[in-house]
C-alpha cells in the first residue's frame, strides 16, 4: 500500500495501517540512527519515541515532501534529543554483521576493510556522517536530506564533500596499512 494512504488511515486512528508502517520503517530508521548513535538500547527507544509523533501527527501530514524524508526529519530530530540528554560516551561498535565470505583470507580482509570504513565514518562529525548514511545507505537525494537536517542543499553539499575528503584520507591510510 502506498505510504501516503497508510498515513491518511494512521491518520484516522487504523493501527493495522500503522503496523504496517512501523514494520517497514523499523529497519530503515535502525541502520540510519545507529550511525548517529551506537547505542542499541538508545536507538531502539528514539525509533519507538518517532514512530509515536508519526502516530500522533499522521493526520497533519500535509504531502509537500515525501512520507520518508518527513519520518527521518522526526527520527533526526528524536535523536539530536535524545543525545543532548545523554550523559555517557557514545562507543562505537567493531563487529559488523557482513555477507558470509567462503575462503577465511578474503572473510579477514572484508572484515578489515569494513572495519577501516566504519571508523572512518565514525570518526566523522556527526552532521556529515549523517549526510553519508541519507545519501549512500537510504538512497535520498541532497532535498530530501536538507528537509530531513532542515538546513539548506548547499549545506548538505558543502557536508559531503568534507565526509568524502576526510573519508577519502583516512580510507587510504587505512589501506596503505595493511599492504
Amino acid at each position: 500500500m502506498e505510504e501516503g494512504m497508510l498515513l491518511q488511515r494512521i491518520g484516522e486512528g487504523d493501527r493495522a495501517a500503522f503496523q504496517v508502517l512501523y514494520r517497514a520503517y523499523f529497519p530503515r530508521l535502525a541502520r540510519f540512527l545507529d550511525r548517529m548513535t551506537r547505542n542499541v538500547p538508545l536507538l531502539e527507544e528514539i525509533v519507538n519515541d518517532t514512530m509515536l509523533v508519526v502516530w500522533q501527527k499522521a493526520g497533519s501530514f500535509d504531502g509537500s515532501c515525501k512520507v520518508s524524508t518527513w519520518i527521518f526529519a522526526i527520527a533526526y530530530r528524536q535523536a539530536l534529543k535524545a543525545l543532548r540528554g545523554l550523559d555517557e560516551p557514545l562507543e562505537a561498535q567493531d563487529e559488523q554483521p557482513g555477507e558470509p565470505v567462503h575462503e577465511p583470507e578474503h572473510a579477514l580482509a572484508a572484515r578489515q576493510l569494513q572495519r577501516g570504513v566504519s571508523r572512518a565514518l565514525d570518526s566523522l562529525p556527526m552532521e556529515q556522517r549523517l549526510v553519508v548514511s541519507l545519501t549512500y545507505y537510504h538512497g535520498m537525494a541532497y532535498q530530501e536530506i536538507a528537509e530531513t537536517m532542515g538546513c539548506p542543499v548547499n549545506t548538505v553539499k558543502t557536508r559531503m564533500f568534507h565526509a568524502r575528503q576526510r573519508l577519502k584520507d583516512m580510507l587510504s591510510d587505512h589501506l596503505r596499512e595493511k599492504q
